[in-house]
């Protein structure tokens, strides 16, 4: 394999960069060419593909995003729109392509490597929604952004006795709402995974409010079956004396400069993917389980979204008392 390519795909994550800096450095190393495409599958349609040199992705590992750009193209789930991806692969005799994304890049990459091309995937993703890992590019530098915010409603919502709703990414998953709500101290965390009804949050923040707590905290995944709007109305109106406010999150929780988790996730990430290219172990995805390295199939990955761990719950609310 003497030349191969690297994208981004789907949805920004901090410590994308460095994965494509990982990926470079080590090809190179390995007297293989990389070619960089821009704007994931939609510029690889479009044949928009750049050289990549060490001092291209020199000074990238800290910043967050990602600077090939990333883009959504829908249509590539088209054969007819695959073709003309693998004729753009062949006319610039590329032999092995890595695709940095979530479920909807790997599955983008599944359908390349059904076509006979080699493809290696890597996990990124701050939902850290994706099976076959513990963790995905993004996550860690996401909960640590949503962390810092919790903390700082903390401090307005016990100056000034409020209950704090707040919003964190998840549609599928609530991973991030469930970790933040645990480091955070959160007396309600609210998920896809663990639905609970409106009574239900009401009654734990009058309890608390009986147990003299100077502040409350309700956790809500986008994804849950009661959205933060919702719940913050429910509240109000069956309990007049209490006052809630709402923050939703957004996509701040995208940006920011990674972590150092995520700089070493990614870094060694990309190195095990070329590792992979290079050992013909492709129509894989590469992953962390525990301390090791893996490589998982393509077909385990793309369609089985993971979990948040919600046998973790009760530990939550009982240190929340």
């Amino acid at each position: 394999m003497q030349r191969i390519a690297v994208m981004t795909s789907g949805g920004d994550s901090p410590g994308m960069n460095a994965a494509i800096r990982a990926v470079v450095r080590y090809a190179l190393h390995h007297g293989i060419e990389v070619m960089g495409i821009q704007r994931g599958f939609f510029g690889l349609v479009n044949d928009d593909l750049i050289a990549l040199g060490p001092r291209e992705v020199g000074g990238k590992i800290q910043e967050g995003g990602t600077f090939l750009r990333s883009a959504r193209l829908p249509e590539f789930k088209q054969t007819e729109v695959q073709q003309r991806a693998l004729e753009v692969l062949a006319r610039r005799r590329i032999g092995g392509l890595v695709v940095i994304g979530g479920d909807g890049s790997l599955a983008g990459a599944t359908a390349l490597h059904q076509q006979g091309f080699p493809v290696v995937g890597i996990p990124a993703s701050i939902d850290n929604d994706i099976v076959g890992t513990d963790a995905t590019i993004g996550m860690d530098t996401a909960l640590n952004t949503i962390l810092e915010a919790v903390d700082r409603l903390r401090d307005t919502a016990s100056s000034h006795g409020r209950i704090f709703i707040v919003e964190a990414m998840g549609r599928h998953c609530g991973y991030l709402a469930l970790m933040a709500g645990y480091t955070g101290g959160a007396e309600v965390i609210h998920i896809p995974e663990l639905p609970l009804e409106l009574e239900e949050i009401l009654a734990t923040v009058e309890q608390a409010w009986i147990r003299e707590k100077a502040h409350v905290i309700v956790m809500v995944a986008e994804g849950a079956a009661h959205s933060f709007s919702e719940i913050a109305a429910y509240i109000e109106e069956k309990h007049k004396g209490f006052e809630c406010r709402v923050t939703q999150l957004g996509h701040v929780q995208r940006g920011g400069r990674p972590t150092h988790f995520d700089r070493l996730l990614a870094s060694r990430l990309g190195v095990k993917a070329v590792e992979c290219l290079r050992a013909g172990q492709t129509g894989t995805m590469v992953g962390l389980q525990g301390t090791q390295l893996v490589a998982v199939p393509l077909a385990d990955v793309v369609g089985h979204n993971k979990q948040a761990p919600a046998e973790e719950y009760q530990i939550i609310r009982i240190l929340a008392q």
